[in-house]
């Protein structure tokens, strides 16, 4: 049961969080995706492999007895099919925790979670015509 980092409308105070995962949450922490880039979409983020690029978002783990119901709807609200061809792909890649969510002057650890990538067409898309979010961070996308 992984965690999922969330980087776009599924954070904390955005429109998606509260219908999908308010009260279904352990914890929430701040973390970074290092090795993508935030593109803007039309009203929700992609995120893509890019090295040497950063996305800004919140570690959300969630309730062991609420893990199965979570993870089929936000594979449903994703649009994350499994022969990889969805609006989004679900990956495992490891995303660092920030040092000021775990505690004050400690490291920052890396973990693996969930992560919805842009998936093939999108991602097609996004090369030809792409749309970024310098700061990395849907929340000051400004």
């Amino acid at each position: 049961m992984l965690p999922f980092f969330a980087y776009g409308t599924l954070r904390p105070g955005q429109r998606n969080h509260a219908q999908y995962l308010g009260g279904r949450c352990e914890a929430v922490r701040p973390a970074v995706l290092d090795g993508a880039a935030l593109h803007r979409g039309p009203g929700y983020p992609y995120a893509v492999l890019a090295p040497g690029q950063r996305v800004h978002g919140d570690l959300i783990t969630v309730r062991p007895a609420d893990y199965p119901a979570v993870l089929a709807a936000l594979d449903d609200l994703e649009d994350c099919l499994p022969d990889g061809s969805g609006i989004y792909v679900r990956l495992s890649l490891p995303v660092t925790v920030q040092p000021r969510a775990v505690r004050p002057g400690a490291d920052a650890r890396q973990v693996d979670a969930w992560v919805y990538l842009a998936g093939p067409a999108e991602s097609a898309r996004l090369r030809a015509a792409p749309a970024p979010i310098p700061s990395g961070d849907w929340l000051r996308r400004g």
